[in-house]
């Protein structure tokens, strides 16, 4: 009987990582903010992505993407190739407006962010259109939505800057060798990668082979290991060691002539794999 196969799709888990990248955009007002992640609205399933508590009220947040902020803030990411669509508004709108009631919270302590990876064409068109709201873009990539009670605001991640927020932009796919680098960098010069990984985890993820590239021509004393070593990739490095160790022993059963079975239960390869490899071997004889 075969064994089942093992399901090698990756699931990037991108919302705690989104989490962890707020959470280094505004590193500096740490110690006034609190950060509920997928906070439980109701015994039912309803979560929101993040919210942002300003345990200082008086605090004021002049990092761009928390300038709108007030006492409690509610964000709701999209993940890379995911948009922020109308129905999704309305969504996240009813959370501020049911944080607000069951909270006991005034309406006008609450804000709302999306950010997504893309532009906010249709939404926003809606908004100006459907809403009679109006809508600034207050710095690269952050629309500001006026004429509501609550402060809302759209962030287009892949506009925004790397210098002013290298870790919200860089939360995506298809990184580019200079951005991987900075990152990189970054990580090495504060020491951040021990407190973030579930970020790392979702950016080496979703572009490994960059990654990689990056770090062996960087200059600093940085390794891969040093950077992934604490997200799980070390374990699976040493999986797939393990998993050479049990082929090259298999290959050796295999010329002494051992059966199928016998190589699998020494090995605990797949049967489909042996098989594999027992066709691999035939043809070189059949060659040689």
């Amino acid at each position: 009987m075969k064994r089942p196969k093992p399901n090698t799709t990756a699931h990037i888990a991108w919302h705690p990582a989104f989490v962890e990248a707020l959470q280094l955009e505004l590193e500096d007002y740490r110690d006034v903010l609190e950060f509920l992640s997928e906070f439980q609205l109701t015994t039912e399933p309803l979560r929101i992505d993040c919210v942002i508590i300003k345990k200082k009220k008086d605090v004021v947040i002049t990092k761009n993407i928390g300038e709108i902020f007030r006492d409690i803030n509610i964000l709701e990411f999209k993940s890379p190739g995911d948009y922020v669509s109308i129905a999704d508004f309305y969504k996240v709108y009813a959370y501020g407006c049911l944080y607000s009631s069951l909270e006991k919270i005034p309406i006008t302590s609450i804000t709302i962010s999306f950010v997504e990876s893309r532009f906010p064409r249709e939404l926003l068109d809606h908004l100006q259109k459907v809403r009679g709201y109006t809508v600034e873009k207050n710095s690269p990539g952050i629309y500001t939505v006026k004429g509501d009670i609550l402060p809302i605001q759209l962030v287009d991640s892949r506009q925004l800057s790397a210098d002013e927020n290298l870790w919200l932009k860089s939360l995506r796919k298809q990184l580019t060798h200079s951005a991987c680098m900075q990152i990189i960098t970054e990580i090495a010069r504060h020491g951040k990668d021990s407190r973030i990984k579930a970020y790392l985890n979702a950016i080496a993820q979703a572009n490994a082979k960059v990654i990689k590239e990056a770090i062996k021509m960087s200059n600093s004393n940085l390794t891969i290991e040093q950077v992934l070593e604490d997200v799980g990739w070390i374990a699976k490095w040493e999986a797939r060691g393990e998993e050479r160790k049990a082929i090259a022993i298999a290959q050796n059963m295999i010329n002494l002539g051992y059966p199928v079975e016998a190589i699998v239960s020494v090995t605990n390869l797949d049967e489909e794999r042996v098989e594999e490899l027992y066709k691999v071997g035939r043809a070189k004889e059949s060659v040689e």
